[in-house]
């Protein structure tokens, strides 16, 4: 059965999300103007359209002939997987299909960082690195050196996602205090995926 979710369709409890929003926004040299970090955050929900703008502008597909990026990766390695954590689950964004495909359906989001404000913003990215996709082999041991790539990776993305929400009128920080055992336990991450950082978005408070 399909069901009509806000503006965009639940097939099960995987979210497709409403196309992004390619055009518009701040001027780059103001965004970057406003690009700040923000720790307060209000609960309100960001919508759908939102979500989607923003996943599509942090790691989205912006050359649909060879599935590159609005980001870049070592190689074209394309590791970081990118999982949203809400209150109605927690999902891992498939930049192919615009859809949110549900992990599973708790809210983990106090479990995504140590501050406070963690658990009441409404979203949590977790930067995540799939070290099969950099040539590792299922089982091989995973160094602090075999992670340096990924981390600058991942802080692209970051970084991407802070001058959307300064064009949105939105707040964001990205973090390295995480639990991540306890954490990637919660998210059910494999031996070969290694949680990198995470990033809160949301409304400011003040």
């Amino acid at each position: 059965m399909m069901l009509i979710y806000m503006p965009s369709v639940l097939f099960g409890q995987d979210i497709v999300l409403p196309l992004p929003e390619k055009t518009g926004g701040k001027p780059l040299m103001q965004a970057l103007n406003e690009r700040r970090t923000t720790r307060n955050f209000a609960k309100d929900e960001l919508s759908l359209q939102q979500i989607s703008n923003m996943l599509w502008a942090g790691w989205g597909i912006n050359r649909p002939e060879d599935g590159k990026r609005t980001a870049p990766s070592a190689v074209n390695w394309q590791e970081i997987d990118v999982y949203v954590s809400m209150a109605t689950g927690l999902y891992l964004y498939d930049a192919e299909t615009n859809v949110l495909k549900q992990v599973h359906n708790r809210d983990i989001r106090k479990a995504c960082g140590t501050q406070g404000f963690v658990a009441d913003a409404p979203v949590n990215l977790v930067y995540v690195a799939d070290m099969i996709k950099v040539g590792k082999n299922e089982g091989e041991q995973i160094n602090d050196s075999d992670l340096f790539m990924s981390y600058a990776d991942c802080a692209f993305i970051g970084q991407n996602i802070y001058l959307f929400c300064a064009s949105e009128g939105l707040g964001c920080v990205i973090r390295g205090s995480i639990p991540k055992e306890r954490l990637a336990t919660e998210m059910g991450l494999r031996p070969m995926q290694r949680i990198l950082l995470a990033q809160t978005v949301g409304f400011p408070s003040n």
